[in-house]
């Protein structure tokens, strides 16, 4: 089963930069970075109001806790908002993802 981690960042060299780490580690298969979204929130009591980017990421669900403990750890936030889930995905991306377990033999192609 494959898996997905939906995670916000304060701009787009930041999502790239954490992203590709976990592309290298092999934690993640993929990293897709969106354009700026709004963002309000209740933080500490109060209410906030910001601009970040969002990013999900792609991984097999075997290595879903591993991706959320390692992202948690290069995120700039001392408290980021990070969400995965298992989700089924077509043979192909399965196949893909499933290959970051063996080292990623798979290309993803």
């Amino acid at each position: 089963m494959s898996a997905l981690i939906y995670c916000p960042f304060p701009d787009r060299e930041t999502a790239l930069a954490v992203g590709g780490q976990l592309v290298e580690e092999k934690l993640v298969g993929c990293i897709n970075v969106g354009g700026p979204i709004s963002a309000i929130f209740a933080w500490n009591g109060e209410r906030g109001e910001g601009e970040e980017v969002a990013a999900l990421l792609k991984t097999d669900a075997g290595l879903l806790d591993a991706a959320i403990d390692r992202l948690d750890c290069l995120h700039p936030y001392d408290t980021p908002a990070i969400l995965g889930w298992p989700c089924h995905a077509s043979a192909g991306t399965q196949e893909w993802l499933a290959g970051l377990n063996d080292g990623g033999k798979s290309d993803g192609s």
